[in-house]
């Protein structure tokens, strides 16, 4: 995967806002699809839980697997625009699908004001409450699959559980280490608990600007979208250098820093090791 950041940027002051901005954006269009039908869209876990609890009425479950396809077909579409051109020797477009994430909130946004979506707030599980849940859902599988890829999957910014999680696996490490490992767990921590506080504050942002704008509100996460996309996804303006198409592809996590590698092995197994008879025709003489 040819990912745009790397742990350096990731956690540095110039980008780390840029996770904050997306996930309060995240948090804005989960609340602001609450409000206008009584539905959550920004992670599938709802989405699947529903498509089971309405089995046996088809029209519903139907409705519900249309959801849930945006938000995957969403995720493809990003990786097309990123690994899949990648993969072809073309320069990743890294902002591409953010921007189309802005345009779709836009749009939303657009509709809504023009009746196309009904009253705001005022039908639960009609036609048009399941269009407008469709276009948010392939908006945000577009963002958590851009941001996914331009980060070697370090960092998703639609839902909560897996940051979650990560927060206490990495305050539990804190406990049990010094030095660079305490200080490397504690800002891993420290992400995660920023990623909470802004989805949750996007979140609050969006009651009043619903409550006074209806759909046009969604102007507010499509705007955090685009400065988030500004500050840290077109290289030319985050003084980013890109992956050069052609070049080796990683795996998706970048290997840990050296605070947290395993250590040398001790003088008896090293010794062991080197006393070991070379094997020939190994993996680096077939290179």
């Amino acid at each position: 995967m040819p990912a745009l950041h790397h742990h350096e940027t990731i956690f540095s002051l110039r980008h780390g806002p840029s996770w904050v901005l997306l996930t309060m954006a995240a948090g804005a269009v989960n609340a602001g699809a609450f409000l206008a039908c009584r539905r959550f869209v920004t992670h599938v876990t709802g989405t699947v839980s529903l498509l089971g609890m309405d089995s046996g009425a088809w029209g519903l479950m139907l409705d519900y697997a249309v959801v849930l396809a945006c938000f995957i077909a969403g995720a493809m579409a990003s990786v097309l625009a990123i690994d899949g051109r990648y993969h072809r020797g073309l320069a990743p477009l890294y902002a591409l699908p953010l921007v189309i994430v802005a345009g779709l909130l836009s749009l939303v946004s657009l509709l809504g004001a023009q009746g196309f979506f009904g009253r705001f707030g005022g039908s639960v599980e009609s036609l048009p409450d399941f269009a407008m849940l469709s276009l948010l859902s392939f908006a945000m599988g577009l963002q958590n699959a851009a941001v996914a890829s331009s980060t070697g999957a370090v960092v998703r910014t639609t839902h909560l559980t897996g940051p979650a999680t990560d927060l206490g696996v990495f305050l539990a490490t804190c406990f049990f280490t010094a030095g660079e490992q305490r200080r490397l767990a504690f800002q891993r921590a420290m992400l995660r608990l920023l990623k909470i506080g802004g989805f949750a504050l996007g979140a609050a942002l969006m009651v009043p600007a619903a409550r006074h704008l209806g759909y046009t509100a969604f102007l507010v996460p499509a705007s955090l979208v685009l400065g988030a996309t500004a500050l840290s996804f077109v290289p030319a303006w985050s003084t980013l250098e890109a992956p050069i198409p052609g070049t080796p592809v990683y795996p998706l996590r970048t290997s840990p820093p050296a605070a947290l590698r395993p250590s040398a092995p001790s003088g008896a197994l090293a010794a062991m090791r080197a006393s070991r008879p070379a094997v020939v025709g190994s993996v680096a003489d077939a290179s």
